[in-house]
Formats: C-alpha cells, sequence, structure tokens
C-alpha cells in the first residue's frame, strides 16, 4: 500500500472524529487506531439517584422492534460504508431471490471511501432474502443476504 494513501487515510479518519478504521486492498490490509493500545481510563459514573418510575405509553411500545430472526446463512458486511445491488444504476443486480449462488460470486457492492469493494458470497447457497437497498447506509456486522 503507498504511503501517500496511507496518510489520506490518517487524515480522513482524524477528521471524521472516527476511533479506528480497516482497510483491505486485495492481499494487503491496514488498520489505522487513533487510540492506539494504551488502555483507556475508565470514566467516572456518577452516584445513583433514585428515578421515578416511567411510565410507557402505546405509542412507545409500537416504536420498539423485537429483534427479527433470519432464516439461512446471513453474509453480513465486513466494513461501514453505502450497499449497491448492481455494478451501475443501469446494468443488472448482482443476485435475485430465488437465485442460486457459488461461493466467491459477487453478491453487491460496499462504497467505502469512494473505494467499491465487491462483496462475495462465502458459502454456496439460494438467495432467499435481500435485507438492503441500493444507497442504505451500512455497518460493520450488519446482514446484507441470507441464503440457505
Amino acid at each position: 500500500m503507498d504511503i501517500r494513501k496511507i496518510k489520506k487515510l490518517m487524515e480522513l479518519l482524524e477528521q471524521s472524529g472516527m476511533a479506528e478504521i480497516e482497510i483491505s486492498e486485495g492481499e494487503e490490509s491496514i488498520r489505522i487506531s487513533r487510540h492506539g493500545n494504551a488502555p483507556m481510563a475508565a470514566p467516572m459514573a456518577p452516584a445513583p439517584v433514585a428515578a421515578a418510575p416511567i411510565a410507557i405509553t402505546p405509542t412507545e411500545t409500537a416504536t420498539a422492534q423485537a429483534p427479527t430472526t433470519i432464516d439461512g446463512h446471513p453474509i453480513s458486511s465486513p466494513m461501514v460504508g453505502t450497499f449497491y445491488g448492481a455494478a451501475s444504476p443501469t446494468s443488472d443486480a448482482f443476485i435475485t431471490i430465488g437465485q442460486h449462488v457459488t461461493q466467491g460470486d459477487t453478491i453487491c457492492i460496499i462504497e467505502a471511501m469512494k473505494i467499491m469493494n465487491q462483496i462475495e458470497a462465502d458459502q454456496s447457497g439460494t438467495v432467499t432474502e435481500i435485507l438492503c437497498k441500493d444507497g442504505d447506509a451500512i455497518e460493520f456486522g450488519q446482514p446484507l443476504v441470507v441464503i440457505q
């Protein structure tokens, strides 16, 4: 990896306020952390204060979502970025529901820092769910696709 790219990554990390970033290009990988491996001091907690009971209204319970169960093998995002299901807005999607994929097939692209990263299936199977739409913000470890 070029030292100029590493310096640029360090600048972007500082500007964004993120604590750590990891980038892979082919067989090369780099992890940059703003805080190093030094142990962080535990923040002091304020003294406990007795709180009044809080009543939950029906509107609050309606907005609370139960964790969803995924039936099959989820393929999770290896990075934070933006999800794209096709190579360009005018091209066909990489996968569709019901399509059979083999290990190593490209299932989507995640754009991170203006770099398009192809995400591949880690096992063979049939696509049962596509959990993201084009342009969705993706978190690290977020399930993208479910295959069986």
